[in-house]
């Protein structure tokens, strides 16, 4: 047997739970591995990173994949391969979670092609591995020589029942009001992602803040975790050769120029050329035989441009596009823009522009979740595209990619919120938001433009919900900031924040916030959420000047919904042999019917965009689950002839025995020639027997005696 020597860690929670770290025993090959363990839940992180950089590359190529093994809950994957394929849409969402801590904590300029692969390899049911994965990525890399800024962690906190919790356990998380991840290294917090019932900015303060001291333990346990394993000292690297003197000329010849063209508030693409001009032109002075790098060149006259606008936006509280720090661009909205679609809205917010739909779709549209964790369905969805043209660029088509998947989700987060509960909403609810524009945040654009699609499909949602990015730009050297609202995209990729905030009138419903400075104040973040309120009170103003409430009706062409509850005993009637009945009724009236046990009761749920088709199928359906009353007279189809008499179907899937002594107050000797099958005939219910449930029918009682009077 191979020795081995495991060095582990153990990290306490605020609730006396434990997460250990194991490192030494797996995956030995990779530059820094270990296994990550709470309960049940186990993940092995492995970190590899190339030795050199490729010619050319100027970027940390940085690749994080969280993925999910099946055998880690004892299940085997659904499909054709039976085997894990390609990442689900909630394994990227951890990926990413844990690509946006990671990728600022590197080295500026450490540019090796670097791979963190997470794998969750054992599933507790009740303990959540996306709250762990973070820390197992940081703890590979805390146990390798990579260089590395961290170490870093995410935890989840939420608030159950009015108390905080970090790493909630499922059950736990279904009665919470609040579910943040928060990533953050020990002195500052740096990323913030996730839902809330409407709270306020001071409650979300309150939940990161209490984060971030449980984020500190888990740095704590790396740095020893780094000494015991011999770690502190990383490799040595040289991915970077600069020319002083070039970057030092270039910023003497071009930041006032560059300083003027900012400071000019035009459009996005006039800025471009303006910049593009400045570089041209210093580039025009050089020797036609100059031995320059235009890649520095290029990097160095960023790094100019990037301190112009800084400085402008610090200095004289003027932005890009000529705005106030507080400023939101004008806004439009447009409902009902495609009218043959269940809801339909456009919102445009300055430069950028999205077109949404709301598909209502019935029980059989619901999504199948087939993963290591969850097995379920789900009947809200909202996608995001965003096509190469919203900034004008000319791109392959290549369906969605890990951005359109993680500002989807952040969307749907923010909407989710204001749905009416499942058991008040029969449909199947698809948004799909199509970016035509972008220059600032299109996935905030996505929220408000859903909310007002869904309000425009009829939806009976809680209230209108907003969106807004907020931006930050500060300077260490003199203690200045400033706060942008709705930011552009340039101010998004200079400035040192990224917050996205979304809620109603009443409170938060989701969050997204990166921020790219260390040491970020709790009291710069306060100014900025009082900012972001502010902005979208005001956006969600400008919403209800298009659409204030959901319509009182959906679109003529929704399909229309009608639900019956039925005893459980008639599920099988209404379905019948081999789904026949159930698929006759939607042949027939062309509706469609859903049935499914609920609550030891069967709850049938029909659809129709006809009314017509509607009364024909709940007709059908109430037929079958009507309870025979005696004394009752019904219209029945004779279905058999006996010696004794003759079987009627009374009702759908009811037969009673008309006794030949029931058929005429006269006596028959036989039932020749006095009934035909097919025929139809009147009959009154006149008794039910109490052991067998069979059902007695009479013709005579309903007719009267010859010779007596009508």
């Amino acid at each position: 047997m191979m020795p081995y020597n495991a060095i582990t860690k153990t990290i306490t929670l605020p609730d006396g739970r434990e997460i250990t770290i194991e490192t030494g025993k797996l995956a030995k090959q990779a530059d820094g591995s270990v296994v990550v363990r709470m309960g049940n839940t186990m993940l092995l992180a492995a970190v590899v990173s190339s030795q050199g950089a490729r010619e050319g590359v100027d970027f940390l190529p940085l690749s994080v994949d969280y993925q999910e093994k099946f055998a880690s809950s004892g299940k085997i994957p659904g499909g054709f391969l039976k085997r894990e394929a390609r990442l689900s849409d909630y394994e990227i969402l951890v990926s990413r979670l844990v690509d946006r801590i990671l990728r600022p904590i590197f080295p500026s300029d450490y540019h090796s092609e670097t791979q963190v692969s997470i794998n969750l390899i054992s599933a507790d049911k009740e303990i959540m591995p996306d709250a762990l994965a973070a820390l197992a990525a940081s703890a590979a890399l805390a146990v390798s020589d990579i260089p590395f800024n961290g170490p870093i962690s995410e935890v989840r906190v939420a608030r159950v029942d009015g108390q905080l919790v970090i790493n909630p356990t499922v059950t736990q998380l279904q009665r919470a009001d609040i579910d943040l991840m928060v990533g953050a290294s020990f002195d500052s917090v740096a990323m913030v992602e996730g839902e809330m019932n409407e709270v306020s900015e001071a409650e979300m303060l309150e939940a990161i803040k209490f984060a971030h001291e449980a984020i500190k333990v888990q740095c704590q346990a790396q740095m020893e975790l780094t000494e015991e394993v011999g770690k502190t000292v990383k490799r040595e690297y040289s991915h970077e050769t600069h020319d002083e003197e070039l970057r030092q000329r270039m910023y003497e010849a071009t930041y006032q120029k560059a300083y003027d063209v900012a400071r000019k508030g035009v459009s996005k693409s006039e800025r471009k050329v303006g910049f593009a001009a400045v570089l041209e032109e210093f580039v025009s002075t050089l020797p036609e035989d100059h031995t320059y790098d235009m890649g520095l060149i290029k990097t160095y006259f960023h790094d100019t441009e990037k301190d112009a606008v800084r400085n402008l936006v610090l200095n004289e509280r003027v932005r890009l596009d000529g705005r106030q720090l507080d400023e939101i661009r004008p806004i439009w909205s447009e409902v009902n823009y495609l009218p043959a679609t269940h809801g339909s809205a456009i919102f445009t917010r300055g430069e950028t522009q999205s077109l949404t739909t709301v598909t209502l779709g019935t029980k059989m549209d619901e999504q199948l979740i087939d993963s290591a964790m969850v097995s379920g369905t789900n009947k809200f969805l909202l996608h995001y595209n965003f096509p190469a043209y919203s900034t004008g660029e000319v791109k392959p088509n290549r369906g969605p990619g890990r951005r359109e998947v993680g500002h989807g989700n952040l969307a749907l987060r923010a909407l989710k919120k204001v749905l009416p509960p499942e058991d008040q909403n029969p449909y199947t609810i698809r948004i799909v938001s199509d970016i035509l524009e972008s220059n600032g945040s299109s996935s905030m654009a996505t929220v408000c433009a859903g909310s007002l699609a869904l309000m425009d499909a009829g939806i009976p949602v809680k209230g209108g919900v907003s969106g807004i990015a907020m931006g930050l730009i500060t300077d260490e050297k003199t203690g200045k900031f400033a706060v942008l609202s709705d930011i552009l995209g340039d101010e998004d990729h200079l400035g040192d924040m990224d917050f996205k905030v979304a809620g109603t009138k009443n409170g938060i419903t989701a969050c997204q916030m990166d921020i790219k400075v260390q040491g970020l104040s709790y009291e710069v973040l306060s100014q900025a959420l009082a900012q972001a309120n502010a902005g979208r009170a005001h956006i969600l103003n400008e919403m209800s000047k298009t659409l204030a409430e959901p319509n009182a009706d959906y679109k003529p062409h929704t399909p229309r919904s009608f639900n019956i509850v039925i005893d459980k005993e008639f599920i099988g009637a209404v379905i019948g042999p081999g789904g026949k009945v159930i698929q006759q009724i939607q042949k027939d009236t062309g509706a469609t019917v859903i049935i499914e046990e609920k609550n030891e009761k069967g709850h049938v749920n029909i659809f129709a965009t006809d009314e017509e088709a509607m009364s024909n199928a709940i007709s059908r359906i109430k037929a079958i689950v009507a309870q025979p009353e005696i004394g009752d007279t019904y219209i029945g189809k004779v279905k058999s002839i006996q010696p004794y008499g003759a079987f009627v179907e009374f009702m759908s899937g009811k037969d009673g025995l008309l006794h030949i002594s029931e058929i005429k107050h006269e006596r028959l000797e036989t039932m020749e020639g006095v009934l035909e099958i097919g025929e139809e005939v009147k009959v009154k219910l006149i008794d039910v027997d109490k052991k067998t449930g069979k059902f007695k029918l009479s013709r005579k009682a309903i007719i009267p005696k010859p010779g007596a009077p009508e």
